[in-house]
């Protein structure tokens, strides 16, 4: 009887110790994956002599990323704008925010293609790395755009993508479906998430093609393209989505923030262009903003900001609205 009693006993007591454990397990990993599931906002940040000021003015309760923009080698292979990245990467993490430092650019300098091959790339990759690393960042996105996007941007990414991971380090990168052709599969596998430039379509630098730069149309047709032709997996893509806007004839100011957009005419926020100085003037507001980013919870894993600083405030906001519309149900 005694015996049966301690059996009883035991076996009660094993199974609590299953069920706690379980349980715990269960909970670890609701944990992480919703860590690991959250929509993504990315915003990045020009990098400048004053970041750490700048990046005190970042709403980061309302982001998940922020990427530094950008870190290039100068001629002799040196990396130049590394200062209070650490300082900036501690602000960041004290907000529950993820920081990677952006190389590249579209003005990025014409000498970069010799930095994808031999030597360079060695010292550049290591490079790299030892600036997250040592700041402290949660990797590096790639901007290489245009026509450094040639044949030794697949290898360079692979032995990028190498090196980063060896340190548990991120590798993204921004990509524009002007350049589509130019991305193989194997260099778009390399990365843990791609973020879709889905702007630009004109702008300054084609005046004989004036009009909107980022209308919904292209969101549409840029998603479209990433996620069913190229079969890239809705949980590794982000839309892309402007805080600025291009103007056209007159003497139309040839680039605009979408602060000094409502700075000059308060009443466009509802817009998505404006009449200026005899010509035109094309942007996001606020709708449009707001509905990119409900295709975007539909469609992909996040919305990606260029850039921050380019933001009004209050409930003017883009970033304010990309917030609301996500945490609606």
């Amino acid at each position: 009887m005694i015996y049966n009693k301690v059996q009883h006993y035991l076996a009660a007591v094993t199974l609590a110790c299953l069920l706690v454990f379980s349980c715990s397990k269960k909970t670890i990993t609701a944990s992480k994956s919703s860590v690991d599931s959250r929509f993504k906002v990315i915003g990045y940040l020009p990098n400048r002599v004053d970041l750490v000021t700048a990046a005190n003015q970042v709403d980061f309760a309302k982001i998940t990323h922020l990427y530094i923009a950008f870190i290039n080698p100068d001629s002799l292979g040196n990396l130049t704008g590394t200062a209070n990245l650490k300082e900036t990467a501690a602000l960041a993490h004290s907000r529950n925010v993820k920081i990677m430092a952006s190389i590249g650019g579209g003005g990025a300098p014409k000498y970069y293609p010799s930095f994808l091959i031999g030597e360079k790339k060695s010292k550049l990759i290591k490079d790299l790395v030892n600036l997250a690393v040592e700041n402290n960042l949660d990797g590096i996105d790639v901007d290489l755009e245009g026509e450094l996007i040639d044949a030794n941007y697949e290898n360079f990414v692979i032995d990028l993508a190498a090196a980063l991971k060896q340190k548990n380090k991120l590798i993204t990168t921004a990509i524009a479906t002007v350049y589509k052709t130019q991305f193989t599969d194997k260099a778009l596998a390399q990365f843990d998430f791609v973020n879709i430039m889905s702007y630009d379509r004109t702008g300054p630098w084609r005046p004989d093609k004036p009009g909107p730069h980022a209308p919904y149309s292209m969101a549409e047709e840029d998603l479209d393209y990433w996620l069913n032709t190229r079969k890239i997996a809705k949980e590794k893509l982000t839309l892309g989505v402007p805080f600025y806007g291009y103007g056209f004839g007159g003497t139309a100011p040839e680039s605009m923030s979408y602060k000094n957009i409502l700075r000059q005419y308060p009443d466009s926020v509802n817009q998505d262009q404006m009449h200026l100085n005899g010509g035109m003037v094309y942007y996001n507001g606020l709708p449009t903003i707001r509905k990119k980013t409900q295709l975007a919870k539909e469609k992909v894993s996040g919305v990606m900001i260029w850039q921050l600083m380019q933001d009004s405030t209050g409930v003017k906001s883009l970033l304010r609205e990309i917030d609301r519309t996500i945490k609606e149900h």
